[in-house]
């Protein structure tokens, strides 16, 4: 059994205890993301890429209190060299938005790995994903009366428990021109634009300045 094939099989067991916004159908969308912008990027290391794919989530702060607990557990169990392990930790630092706080992506596997995640964050599947996360934590749909924050420290973004919608605002938005490559600028276009329109429908459907 090869490194992905371990990290697969360790990596399903916890995404089977998270929410259909992050669960095992996230990764695999994400990893054929990637896979689609590194056909356009021949530099790429595929396996980096993708073992950083299975893992980015497995230690997500919304779901672990203890920070890299499952993360580095998975990573010493696959027995990679250090320079490996240290690609891969290295693209999985640069994939959270944190709020507008993200680290800089630095390498081609990096660049990758995160437009990737945030094409799942945005179109008609982060439409879908939003509103699962919202009901799962108990969250309004929408709420007129919220104003988007600006500015937010780490902390903040993720202490404050708002509304679906509020989120379109203060992230998803946003993540369409923060793409790091060619192809994935290309294929945020289109997701941003249906975000928009879903955005304008919803504010005819409830009458309410969203």
């Amino acid at each position: 059994m090869n490194h992905i094939e371990q990290c697969e099989n360790l990596v399903k067991e916890v995404y089977r205890h998270f929410d259909a916004s992050h669960d095992f159908q996230h990764i695999e969308r994400v990893r054929k993301n990637a896979f689609d912008i590194a056909d356009t990027e021949t530099s790429a290391n595929r396996e980096i890429i993708e073992l950083a794919v299975l893992l980015h989530d497995v230690s997500d702060p919304k779901y672990s209190t203890e920070e890299k607990r499952e993360e580095e557990r998975i990573i010493k169990h696959l027995n990679l060299t250090e320079e490996k392990e240290a690609q891969v930790k290295d693209v999985i630092k640069a994939i959270s938005f944190n709020g507008g706080h993200e680290v800089k992506a630095v390498t081609i596997e990096a660049k990758i790995v995160r437009d990737a995640d945030r094409l799942d964050a945005i179109g008609a599947v982060g439409i879908a994903r939003t509103f699962a996360y919202g009901g799962a934590k108990g969250r309004l749909l929408y709420d007129p009366s919220e104003t988007p924050r600006e500015n937010m420290s780490i902390e903040e973004y993720r202490s404050k428990k708002t509304a679906s919608v509020t989120h379109f605002y203060e992230k998803l938005l946003k993540l369409s021109d923060g793409m790091q490559t060619k192809k994935g600028k290309e294929l945020a276009i289109e997701r941003h634009a249906f975000m928009e329109l879903f955005l304008e429908n919803l504010r005819r459907e409830t009458g309410e300045q969203l």
